[in-house]
């Protein structure tokens, strides 16, 4: 089969590889499409990733092609989805239903060959893959995650974002953009922070109220002027600390911050101003993908269209042309997201 196979820093090659033959366990997925995520941006630029996965990609979704004999919930011919956050099912979190932070940490793409191939491996089939519902087109499931469902369990499930409140996002990339939809989709009024303005033209499509560019204003100062005295809920998707440091210093009194977006690798973490937090009894909250028994209540909103993650998607692309979406992240010079269905 066709992958493309990281061979270092920066250095990611179409090649043909053996496909993978699934265990007992194990489902082979013949992958549909796949979404380009800033995740595989760090692994990429990384001197030493932490997973080794040769194969990246872990926003996918696609047709079964074959299942192991101990499968019971699938069959070769069912759409299917794959959870970013896979699990195993025995450990404490896996069975308080915290499966998206499973001890044992199975992230295709990451810890298992991912996405950007032909086939996919699953292991634990029965418990690691979610169907699709016929309404949903594959491009709308690879926009769906893991930027899409890690937002929907951070602004539905952690955040706890209530119409009428005031969100600010911080960073409208893949991440930022499907916050600002399922938060504005909830009723909250949601204001867009990015150095891009055709992003802020996209946060605009996708429901923000206001969007602001960092590179001419001050989006602190315009954050608590429009709020008159500061956001509820304000998120980092990004994952600098100048946008997680804007964003607790954009929240009013007892406000929530929500941080979607990863550091890199190669930082020692981000210095948050913690007095002013304890002064004003913030909460800093975090969110990594989604429990897949949380898909129950995403996937019929997708379906029935009241969210509509296909609207990020800028184009559809092929396997060689991922490394030049990665050096356009960057520079930040890339506009909405971008999913491979070609992978001749």
């Amino acid at each position: 089969m066709k992958a493309l196979v990281l061979q270092g820093q920066k250095n990611c090659v179409v090649q043909d590889v053996e496909t993978p033959t699934p265990g007992e366990d194990s489902i082979l997925v013949k992958v549909m499409a796949n979404g380009v995520c800033r995740s595989d941006w760090h692994v990429w630029e990384d001197k030493d990733p932490v997973f080794k996965s040769p194969i990246l990609g872990h926003e996918f979704c696609g047709v079964v092609e074959e299942v192991g004999k101990n499968i019971t919930r699938f069959k070769k011919g069912d759409r299917v989805i794959a959870p970013f956050s896979g699990s195993e099912g025995t450990c404490p979190q896996c069975q308080q239903g915290h499966t998206n932070i499973c001890d044992s940490f199975l992230l295709p793409g990451f810890t298992y060959p991912g996405g950007y191939a032909e086939y996919v491996s699953i292991p634990l089939g029965d418990r690691n893959l979610v169907h699709l519902p016929e309404e949903i087109s594959f491009v709308d499931g690879a926009a769906l995650g893991c930027r899409f469902m890690t937002s929907f369990h951070g602004v539905v499930d952690q955040a706890q974002v209530k119409p009428g409140e005031w969100v600010v996002v911080y960073g409208c990339g893949g991440i930022g953009l499907s916050a600002v939809h399922i938060a504005a989709a909830i009723g909250a009024n949601v204001i867009g922070v990015d150095i891009n303005q055709a992003n802020l033209e996209l946060a605009k499509q996708m429901g923000a109220v206001y969007a602001i560019n960092s590179r001419e204003t001050d989006p602190v100062e315009a954050v608590l002027e429009l709020t008159k005295g500061g956001a509820d809920v304000s998120i980092d998707a990004l994952g600098y600390a100048e946008t997680c440091v804007n964003g607790i210093r954009s929240l009013k009194k007892r406000g929530r911050h929500l941080q979607i977006g990863l550091t890199s690798f190669q930082e020692q973490g981000i210095m948050i101003p913690v007095n002013e937090m304890l002064l004003k009894e913030i909460q800093f909250l975090t969110t990594f993908g989604m429990p897949a028994h949380r898909f129950g209540s995403l996937l019929p909103l997708v379906a029935t269209g009241k969210l509509t993650p296909g609207k990020m998607v800028n184009r559809e692309i092929s396997l060689s042309e991922v490394s030049g979406i990665f050096e356009a992240m960057s520079n930040y010079t890339t506009t909405g997201t971008f999913v491979v269905t070609k992978f001749e």
